[in-house]
């Protein structure tokens, strides 16, 4: 798909001179990115989970005004479970959420890319950022959960780091004459998120690969077009900021950081099990 190579060539590019200017340029205000990454992920990232309704429309029985209240109640009733979990058990919240990242970000690359390397894929913006970044990312993850609970996930992460990388260099080799652009979306993500600190490489993979990678493969499965899919996203894109809006100010009274950190992340996870739920199905059923 001629599109999504085009894609593919814009995130390679991007995180490569990312991860160069994150080498070279002094660094920025914790507090800034912050900011600048709330908004990206909220404008360029969050967008293609309100795509979810092309693919509950798939489900059979999800037809007429009941199903689809139903269908609504249920989805915002497993957000709220998600949420739920990170107040009363945040070390279980943690460990969650990253592993169902690992399996969500895996089905990424195109169909017929090894397993393996989709899994090495799917982990590296999860475990390679605590090879050389291991105190940001233990600072992220106390103000997201506690530091009892980063204390037991980071170095974990860090653990794992090196090794995950030897195997991503590895399937970088063994991709790059069954499909080049594969082996470089590879080794794109893995020197972003190897180099990069953890906020800013997670949201130039977010916003740049995964989710324009999903748009364009819901305008195939929906056979719409670009502004007919807008249409669709337009009224549960207004609902999560509304939701949004109203959980900022629901947030525990903690540091401008804290907030921040639990408002997008502890978001992130609460749709995206929802959002698994719908769209992994259609992945494992293969793409059109």
């Amino acid at each position: 798909m001629n599109v999504m190579r085009w894609q593919s060539g814009v995130f390679i590019v991007l995180a490569l001179l990312t991860s160069i200017a994150c080498g070279v340029l002094p660094p920025a205000d914790p507090q800034a990115v912050l900011v600048w990454v709330g908004l990206l992920i909220v404008l360029l990232g969050v967008p293609h989970g309100a795509l979810d309704p092309v693919y509950a429309q798939a489900w059979p029985g999800i037809q007429g005004r009941a199903a689809w209240v139903f269908f609504v109640w249920s989805y915002l009733l497993l957000a709220t479970w998600v949420i739920a979990v990170w107040w009363r058990a945040p070390t279980l919240f943690l460990w969650g959420f990253l592993t169902i990242s690992v399996l969500h970000f895996s089905g990424d690359l195109t169909t017929g890319t090894p397993a393996w390397t989709r899994f090495f894929y799917g982990g590296a913006v999860i475990v390679l950022p605590a090879a050389l970044h291991a105190d940001e990312l233990t600072r992220l993850f106390a103000l997201l959960t506690n530091p009892e609970s980063a204390a037991w996930v980071v170095p974990t992460l860090q653990f794992m780091a090196w090794p995950w990388s030897a195997a991503l260099l590895v399937a970088v080799v063994l991709n790059a004459h069954r499909d080049t652009v594969v082996a470089l979306e590879v080794l794109a993500v893995s020197v972003l998120t190897l180099t990069a600190p953890p906020l800013i490489g997670f949201t130039v993979f977010f916003c740049a690969m995964h989710s324009p990678r999903h748009m364009l493969r819901t305008q195939v499965f929906a056979g719409m077009t670009l502004p007919a899919l807008a249409a669709v996203a337009l009224w549960p894109m207004l609902g999560v900021l509304l939701m949004a809006a109203g959980a900022w100010y629901g947030l525990p009274d903690s540091s401008l950081d804290a907030r921040m950190v639990q408002f997008i992340f502890v978001a992130l996870a609460a749709l995206t099990v929802p959002h698994m739920l719908l769209v992994e199905r259609v992945r494992f059923e293969g793409w059109p």
